[in-house]
């Protein structure tokens, strides 16, 4: 018998690192916004993803159709408990897309527009962070319905994850960057590369022992067979993947996308080693994906959808990134 619910964990799962991975780099080019001073370099910044930022935030869409869709629990109960942040996100994403627009056309107004552009980028990825540190944390719920305070959100481990994400985000955006561009730019940010590497440990490491040490049902599951042998390669493989970063950002060697592949493979395995400490727990820390679930019958008929539509999502988005796939360079024309 097949398992829809694991199913559509496995589709809004793939939707959410999608858009991490996307949005990410996308986000995280803002935040670099600040390290670069020129206007010439930072209007090549923004080429490099102009036609097809607006595209990588549909896989944030799919997740919270999904979630509606076949967890609606999870929908009601999430948003509830964070509306404060989830508001403040959307916000800042709306400041920021705007800034995407105007930035190009506006000629005295351009500075307040790259401020917009920077503070969108960071604002919207802090809160991001936020979501994700105040979710692992758990949600108070009774009978179903979220029970918590407003402000249960708000801690330090959600603001210190709020700051990693800022932190995640810059480093793909540093990755993608090296890729997509050349020049002064790119030895620029082959520069600062290595110094977010090493943010971004310090970040791992200091989720790796917080959570485990507030939350014994957490701990249980990475130190428990066979989640052990699963988890155990995970920070091996971090220390790896960041030593070859640092290695090939020294030598600045000609595979300039090496860089941007291993950031990746780290989120990658950020991203496991956050599924491996809450599964099978969709609402933490004790609602599991089938307590959440929708009606057969309703997750069947969203998933028709939604098999009709993603493969129209992955293919337009492949095209895109296929056509603009050449590296961006100072005086190209970019997007007007």
């Amino acid at each position: 018998m097949i398992d829809l619910s694991l199913i559509w964990v496995g589709i809004i799962g793939l939707g959410v690192l999608i858009y991490v991975i996307m949005d990410g780099f996308d986000l995280g080019i803002g935040i670099l916004f600040p390290f670069i001073k020129s206007s010439e370099e930072r209007d090549v910044m923004m080429n490099t993803v102009a036609p097809v930022w607006d595209g990588n935030e549909t896989w944030m869409v799919l997740g919270g159709a999904g979630l509606y869709a076949a967890f609606p629990l999870v929908y009601s109960t999430v948003l509830s408990a964070f509306y404060m942040p989830i508001i403040l996100m959307v916000v800042a994403l709306i400041f920021r897309g705007v800034a995407f627009e105007f930035r190009f056309k506006a000629h005295r107004t351009k500075a307040l527009w790259d401020l917009a552009f920077i503070w969108g980028s960071i604002l919207a990825s802090f809160f991001q962070g936020v979501i994700l540190g105040a979710y692992i944390q758990g949600i108070k719920t009774s009978n179903g319905i979220f029970a918590g305070q407003w402000l249960d959100w708000l801690t330090p481990f959600s603001l210190f994850t709020g700051i990693g994400v800022i932190i995640i985000y810059a480093a793909l955006g540093c990755g993608w960057l090296i890729f997509k561009t050349e020049s002064q730019l790119q030895h620029e940010m082959f520069k600062l590369m290595p110094k977010l590497v090493i943010a971004l440990l310090v970040v791992f490491v200091g989720v790796s022992i917080y959570t485990p040490m507030t939350h014994p049902e957490i701990a249980a599951r990475w130190f428990a067979m066979p989640n052990l042998m699963y988890f155990s390669p995970v920070p091996l493989l971090v220390l790896l993947f960041s030593v070859l970063i640092i290695k090939d950002c020294k030598k600045e060697q000609l595979n300039d996308i090496t860089p941007f592949i291993y950031t990746l493979a780290l989120v990658f395995l950020a991203f496991t080693g956050f599924v491996i400490s809450l599964w099978p727990n969709i609402i933490p820390p004790s609602v599991t994906i089938w307590q959440a679930a929708a009606p057969e019958s309703s997750q069947l008929f969203a998933l028709i959808g939604a098999l009709i539509l993603i493969p129209i999502i992955i293919g337009y988005t492949i095209l895109s990134y296929w056509i603009f796939r050449d590296k961006v360079r100072v005086g190209d024309e970019g997007y007007h």
